[in-house]
């Protein structure tokens, strides 16, 4: 009976945990008939399991509920927010009582009669009478089908995990002896057979730790919806990454402080209805949830569009708890938003039950960091906040890269490496901007991380042998390492929390070497280098009228003459050095020997009489080298800049971190200093927008690519043709010029007789045919 009790009570609290969030989905689609079912299920099997094992109590509960469900399924009750308040408080009950068998302690039962009696159309109008309205529910979650199981103890399947480890790494000691020496064939094959059934078996036993996550995330629908209902406040939640697997214990381990961050992003993130729509936000605000693996960790993301953190509350709240304003302010944003962290700190003025008393969000993080894990936050003020958790899969085998830095070596987990190249190889080089390293594999740019420099095992100058392209799902950068040494399959553990908290390890090892090693968390070493990858919005539908500009990538630099200036990334092909006998002036201009060839080159000052930069620009089969002082950075701004006086070598002027900065016209440069053989003038085309900038986003770039100059005001020169984005604007071109009007609205631009200014092969055409015309 004994064994008995046992699995009525592991299987009874698994499907009640499972069951509260059914019933609030149920609540919002009362049509479900497939859900209800599932719970008229449960209470009818509790019923019936308490009566065999004369648990009366329980059973007098569950068939109180069942009668209720019956009624529903007849038609006779309707589900609306009381039943369903009185069911879950029965299913609450039945799981109390459940932990109260478990642990030989008592319960008192005096409020089972009130519970029972919610149940009653009659008496629930009386004892639920002010229940707050219901808020928005989760979209539907998946009812599991029952499936043959059987229940082991943790120790056994600990055992059997050890077991499976050894054997691994006997395998890779077995088939790295057997490479060293002449190999049998028929031991190859059977090598060969042996791993083939150590894969299969290491994945059936790791599984047999591994739980869906879908169990840590089916309280929450019920999770959200009372602490909602609590705070007057309208949230719905989306659950995505149901059916990633963790193991089983660090399920239970995250489950109190995931429980903690909803809670605080729906007291302190998401605004209440009024505030939202003052704010031009959609009243019920929007809590998502979702978990994915990425190599050897699992990342759980809770994000909301509430109102971000505010870090300027978070340091006046410090300064008056003793800290140096002074101090904190000089704090870069991230570690700003760190200070959430702060024991006993609590962004709330008034104590609730929710929140308030500054017990938060440094026991999350001590929690989560106990368990080998860490949490990362990304606030955007005024749209919401992320929340991510890393933490580790704990025991697992995980094939891996091995490489080496300096003396040591560490592994790098293989789903994250897009691609291994050699430093040299055809394609691939690296080059300096702005203090970092930037590597160019086969016209591709990536930033470069030296993992021996960030380490502090080499010296932070030194070019890496070998370039890992390692993937971290926001973006892609360069490892940097000395050498790669083989690939192998490893057994991964936590590893200890102080090595944890470096941030640029996933786990330890002891591979067949018997020399200890650690993985690299790829996405850590990217964080802790200070890469920032731009996360990309899911799919807006956005009018026409209202399409943003897109952004600007530039190289910015020190030009000879002391000016900040830039050029379109696009245009520049690499970075190299030269020395002033590298430069000739011949044919009457100067040219710069390289590469055995001399190529045309451009400057703003006198070559220097010491080595100097050289920007080299390629435009298809024409290069030309511009003298420059030293490259400064790669920056993307917004597509907007302020025209120059004249049509020119600056093409306008941009701001870079509030500082304005030149940009020059590539395209002028290879006009002037370039051998591109005879080019017959280019006509110039004015953008007569006002104080717009569509134009000189979104249509300028394509003129110069036909073959036209462009500028916002002609200077001296008189156009070739005025473009007006205003079909209504009777105001007459400059004497000789033609003008093209431009509508925003198609039908507009019909009766008008202009041309809708997204009508690219229109536009060109009239642009031409007005060009001849003046001609």
């Amino acid at each position: 009976m004994d064994d008995l009790l046992q699995e009525f009570i592991a299987e009874t609290r698994e499907t009640a945990e499972a069951l509260a969030g059914e019933i609030v989905a149920w609540e919002a689609a009362p049509d479900d008939r497939a859900r209800l079912d599932a719970i008229f299920r449960f209470v009818h099997t509790v019923k019936g399991s308490c009566g065999f094992l004369d648990l009366p109590r329980l059973e007098r509960l569950a068939h109180a509920a069942e009668d209720t469900l019956a009624q529903v399924r007849d038609g006779r009750r309707v589900p609306d927010a009381r039943l369903v308040n009185a069911v879950l408080a029965i299913v609450d009950r039945i799981g109390e009582i459940v932990d109260a068998i478990d642990s030989g302690t008592s319960l008192d039962d005096g409020s089972d009669d009130l519970l029972i009696a919610a149940l009653d159309p009659a008496a629930a109008m009386l004892a639920l009478a002010g229940s707050p309205p219901p808020a928005e529910r989760a979209g539907p979650v998946v009812v599991r089908s029952p499936s043959r199981s059987v229940r082991l103890g943790v120790d056994l399947l600990d055992r059997m995990m050890s077991g499976m480890s050894e054997m691994v790494l006997a395998r890779n000691e077995l088939a790295r002896r057997m490479r060293a020496g002449d190999v049998d064939p028929t031991a190859e094959a059977a090598l060969e057979r042996l791993s083939a059934t150590v894969a299969d078996m290491r994945e059936t036993v790791t599984r047999t730790r591994m739980q869906k996550i879908e169990m840590l995330f089916s309280a929450l629908p019920r999770l959200v919806r009372d602490t909602a209902a609590s705070l007057d406040k309208r949230v719905a939640l989306s659950v995505e990454g149901s059916d990633v697997e963790l193991d089983r214990e660090m399920i239970e381990v995250m489950r109190d402080p995931l429980v903690h961050i909803i809670r605080n992003s729906i007291d302190h993130g998401l605004e209440d209805p009024a505030a939202r729509r003052a704010a031009g936000k959609p009243e019920t605000g929007h809590l998502t949830v979702a978990a994915r693996q990425a190599g050897n960790q699992i990342v759980v993301e809770v994000t909301d569009d509430g109102r971000g953190i505010d870090t300027e509350r978070l340091i006046a709240k410090l300064v008056r708890n003793g800290r140096d304003e002074g101090s904190l302010r000089a704090l870069p944003e991230r570690d700003r938003l760190a200070l959430i962290f702060e024991p006993g700190l609590s962004t709330k003025d008034d104590v609730s039950s929710i929140s308030g008393r500054g017990v938060g969000m440094d026991v999350v993080r001590s929690a989560i960091e106990a368990i080998g894990g860490r949490v990362e936050l990304d606030s955007t003020p005024g749209r919401g906040l992320r929340i991510a958790i890393r933490v580790p899969l704990t025991l697992s085998i995980l094939p891996t890269i091995i490489v080496g830095v300096g003396e040591q070596c560490f592994a790098v987990p293989r789903g994250v490496i897009e691609e291994i190249v050699a430093l040299g190889g055809q394609g691939v080089r690296i080059e300096r901007l702005g203090g970092r390293m930037v590597a160019t594999v086969r016209e591709r740019r990536l930033p470069v991380v030296p993992f021996g420099a960030l380490l502090g095992l080499s010296a932070g100058d030194r070019e890496p042998d070998m370039l890992i392209i390692a993937n971290i799902g926001v973006g892609a950068f360069v490892l940097g390492v000395d050498e790669v040494l083989d690939h192998e399959e490893l057994v991964i553990k936590p590893a200890a929390p102080a090595v944890m908290a470096a941030g640029v390890y996933a786990g330890q090892t002891l591979p067949d070497s018997g020399r200890p090693m650690l993985l690299v968390d790829c996405a850590g070493v990217a964080n802790v280098a200070g890469l920032s990858f731009r996360r990309e919005d899911g799919p807006v539908a956005v009018a026409e009228e209202e399409v943003e500009a897109p952004g600007l990538s530039l190289l910015t630099f020190q030009d000879l003459d002391g000016v900040r200036r830039a050029l379109p990334l696009a245009a520049v092909d690499r970075i190299e050095t030269a020395q002033p006998p590298q430069v000739y002036r011949t044919g009457g201009r100067l040219r710069l020997l390289i590469d055995n060839r001399l190529v045309p080159l451009a400057t703003h000052a006198t070559i220097p009489d010491r080595s100097f930069a050289v920007l080299r620009l390629r435009d298809g089969d024409a290069e030309l080298a511009y003298a420059i002082k030293e490259a400064s950075d790669i920056v993307t701004i917004p597509a907007e800049q302020a025209p120059p006086a004249a049509p020119g070598a600056i093409a306008g002027v941009v701001l870079v971190d509030g500082e304005p900065v030149e940009l020059l016209d590539a395209l002028w440069l290879f006009t002037t200093h370039g051998e591109v053989g005879d080019i017959k003038r280019q006509p110039l085309c004015v953008l007569d927008e006002g104080d717009g900038g569509w134009m000189s986003t979104f249509l300028a770039p394509m003129l110069r690519g036909a073959g036209w100059r462009v500028a916002a005001h002609a200077g001296a020169e008189t156009p070739d043709v005025v473009i007006r984005l205003d079909a209504d604007d009777d105001t007459p071109p400059p004497t000789g010029a033609a003008l093209v009007r431009l509508a925003s609205d198609p039908g507009k631009a019909a009766a008008t007789g202009a041309i809708h200014r997204y009508d690219r092969e229109g536009l060109l055409a009239a642009v031409g045919a007005r060009l001849e015309r003046v001609r």
